[in-house]
């Protein structure tokens, strides 16, 4: 079933169009990987995704997002503060609501984040700030997930167990990131961007590790670079 359609649309900000003329459509049910450089525009075609979607889709942003001097609970619990009048979202800022808490609790410990819940969020490492921001997104309890390069900030296996919990929790995901191996191996389609244009939309099943490595000619740039330079070297060392 679709989700939502993009008809040959310019995307950007204001009178700076980042995607012209983008068509693009994605489908319930799918787990989608967006890759691509920085500056691709992944950013921009995650906000538009969530603009549309609205509160059907739970969002973790690029950088968390997170009040670095308030506690572990109170970010989390964000995730749900549209839904409550303003003055209770007040009150629970002194006092913690129960039924808030234990549910809270039970998703951070969840996630590895036992004992934190009252520790401000500047104290935690970047690690573990990343997996705040996701038990936000969870707190939300909505149907899809958008994530802006939400592993960016922790180890290869951390960044497996977390993508797992996510798709565990959400049928339908549209996540940019940069980990080739578990867009291979965690999604169904990945569509990469380069330069403001879509050059890759396929399933992942089809494509290979070096196939999406044309998607960042820097990277490739910077490896041949470094390798003449290390033959140059080679060449200059005196024989002993």
């Amino acid at each position: 079933m679709p989700l939502l359609n993009f008809d040959n649309v310019d995307l950007g900000h204001g009178a700076n169009i980042v995607l012209p003329g983008l068509t693009l459509s994605f489908q319930i049910g799918e787990r989608v990987a967006l890759l691509g450089q920085s500056g691709a525009g992944k950013s921009t075609l995650l906000a538009e995704i969530r603009r549309r979607l609205g509160n059907t889709a739970a969002w973790c942003p690029q950088g968390h997002g997170l009040v670095p001097l308030l506690s572990v609970y109170h970010n989390v619990y964000m995730g749900q503060l549209e839904r409550r009048a303003a003055l209770a979202n007040l009150f629970n800022l002194i006092r913690p609501r129960r039924d808030a808490w234990q549910a809270i609790e039970t998703l951070t410990q969840e996630l590895g984040l036992e004992g934190l819940l009252r520790r401000p969020v500047e104290q935690l490492s970047g690690g573990q700030r990343q997996r705040v921001a996701i038990a936000r997104a969870f707190y939300q309890q909505r149907e899809i997930f958008l994530g802006d390069e939400p592993l960016a900030s922790v180890d290869p296996h951390q960044a497996l167990r977390l993508l797992e919990r996510i798709q565990a929790r959400h049928a339908t995901s549209i996540v940019a990131l940069h980990q080739h191996r578990l867009a291979l191996s965690h999604f169904d389609r990945v569509i990469g961007l380069r330069d403001g244009r879509v050059v890759l939309d396929a399933p992942a099943r089809e494509l290979t590790l070096a196939g999406l490595d044309a998607l960042y000619p820097d990277a490739a740039k910077t490896k041949v670079e470094a390798k003449d330079e290390t033959r140059d070297e080679d060449r200059a060392a005196p024989a002993t």
